[in-house]
């Protein structure tokens, strides 16, 4: 027996929250938009230096994902996002954590080499809503810039 080993309720929590960053990646590169804005609570935040302004709320979340895979079809890129290090940070006890998780935007032009577009990491204060975990704010920080809000 490993007595560093997490406590199985532990590991299932983990395992469910990397799902929702997995599902994530997916939904938002596969172009769907309001299934990728339903990881977040109605109210979830998203802040990005790569972006203008914060977005809030589903509405708000759903047609940003939508000009995501604008651009992309645009710019003839794919555009994948790559979650790594999942790291829980914080836990209040009663069912919101803190997570922080390295997040690569790896883009490949049609016919070309991809590459590491950015490389940041997500800031996340996660909830549980009775069904599973929601991003209710989420914080991006790219390399390389001064650190702006936390989650």
């Amino acid at each position: 027996m490993n007595p560093n080993a997490p406590a199985p309720a532990a590991s299932a929590r983990m395992a469910e929250i990397h799902q929702l960053y997995h599902l994530q990646s997916h939904l938002i590169d596969g172009g769907r938009a309001a299934e990728w804005a339903a990881t977040f609570t109605a109210d979830g935040s998203f802040t990005s230096p790569t972006y203008p302004a914060p977005v809030t709320g589903t509405a708000a979340l759903t047609a940003f994902a939508e000009r995501f895979a604008a651009g992309c079809a645009a710019d003839g890129v794919v555009r994948r996002h790559v979650v790594s290090n999942v790291a829980l940070t914080g836990d209040d006890g009663a069912g919101t954590v803190r997570v922080e998780a390295y997040l690569q935007i790896v883009a490949t032009p049609a016919g070309g080499t991809p590459h590491t577009e950015r490389f940041t990491t997500l800031t996340d204060r996660l909830v549980h809503d009775g069904s599973g975990w929601r991003i209710a704010a989420r914080v991006v920080r790219r390399d390389g810039t001064p650190a702006g809000p936390q989650a």
